[in-house]
């Protein structure tokens, strides 16, 4: 039975993360959430907050059974695949440029794990500029959590309410 792992660092979780998880979980029959901590990278939400936010996040969208929530470090992402005895990695792309990050990566992944395969999946249209970068973006602005509560579930959007009111005003 197959069993896939859809990685990313989910900072924070999106509708079209969310599009993704759905879809990985309809085609295999084991979904394995991984978000994975960077150490080159500057989160903006603790691991802990996001494991949290993505399973409640799933939950809201009305999608459970088969899925799994689990953070990885110092891994490289066909390791961890191998670790949980996954066949496949699930991978989305929106554009040109993940097109081209993604190609690599599944050439990368190949070398290391020849067993493991990249299933690539394209969202619909509406989803198709939605980033946990975007996301982040729009906090602070005028009329922001309206614009945001699009693309976030209402956990997610209420976290960014508390983590926005915390930062000293400039």
């Amino acid at each position: 039975m197959p069993t896939a792992v859809y990685a990313a660092s989910l900072d924070p979780i999106t509708r079209g993360h969310l599009w993704m998880i759905q879809q990985g979980a309809r085609l295999f029959d084991r979904l394995i959430v991984a978000i994975g901590v960077n150490p080159s990278k500057r989160p903006t939400i603790d691991i802990a907050t996001r494991l949290d936010l993505t399973a409640r996040s799933i939950g809201e969208a009305g999608l459970s059974g088969n899925i799994e929530v689990q953070s990885f470090e110092r891994l490289f992402l066909v390791d961890f695949a191998r670790r949980h005895g996954a066949d496949v990695l699930l991978r989305g792309i929106r554009d040109e440029t993940d097109f081209s990050y993604e190609l690599t990566m599944r050439h990368v992944n190949e070398d290391l794990a020849p067993e493991i395969l990249t299933v690539v999946l394209m969202p619909p249209r509406e989803l198709r500029e939605v980033s946990s970068s975007f996301v982040r973006g729009l906090v602070g602005h005028v009329g922001w959590e309206q614009v945001v509560g699009r693309y976030v579930t209402p956990c997610v959007l209420d976290s960014l309410r508390e983590q926005h009111a915390a930062q000293p005003a400039e």
